[in-house]
């Protein structure tokens, strides 16, 4: 078994350099930003940047990992604070939130859950799909969510409702009535 060696210093540096840039013009003009710009105002050149980061997907996902990161942490946080269907509701509008906050990250959502079958295609989906596991499976158990839906839906529907809000022009008050009206569809018929 082969072992990939560690990256040069010059290399960590204009990898580091790449997602400051990444960050900085995908919060600028979304996830559209030119990589050529983003190559330019770090520094280093285009084949720099496709070595590092060969998709403009692998970028996004770098880019954001942290916020990512913290947005499945906080799925864990909220089902160990929270009783479980209360838990997915308060998780869905802070995904939302984080969502319509970032610029990318709604995009970054988006593709991550779009695959035909009920899998995530990104590491970014992967990660969020597993944190949505966790508060979708104590939901059922605890009866608050319908046996039908999965991880996955729980995913794609908060990017609809990210993107529902985003064509009111609403805010977190949108986000809670939208969050409010799709939950209550989520429920078992009583």
């Amino acid at each position: 078994m082969t072992q990939a060696r560690p990256m040069r210093a010059d290399a960590r540096r204009n990898y580091a350099r790449l997602l400051e840039a990444a960050a900085e013009a995908f919060a600028e003009h979304g996830e559209g930003a030119s990589l050529d710009d983003i190559a330019k105002r770090a520094g280093v050149g285009s084949g720099t940047l496709y070595r590092h980061f060969p998709t403009r997907q692998a970028l996004l996902e770098a880019a954001y990992l942290d916020r990512i990161e913290a947005l499945a942490a906080r799925a864990d946080e909220l089902g160990g604070e929270l009783p479980p269907g209360e838990a997915v509701t308060a998780w869905l509008e802070e995904l939302c939130v984080g969502t319509l906050q970032v610029r990318g990250m709604k995009a970054l959502l988006g593709s991550a859950v779009t695959d035909g079958a009920a899998e995530a295609v990104t590491g970014c989906g992967t990660r969020m799909k597993a944190a949505a596991t966790g508060l979708v499976e104590a939901a059922r158990r605890e009866g608050t969510l319908r046996e039908d839906v999965d991880p996955i839906d729980l995913l794609r529907l908060a990017h609809g409702v990210a993107t529902a809000s985003e064509l009111a022009r609403g805010d977190g008050e949108v986000i809670h009535r939208y969050v409010t009206l799709l939950t209550e569809g989520l429920r078992p018929a009583r």
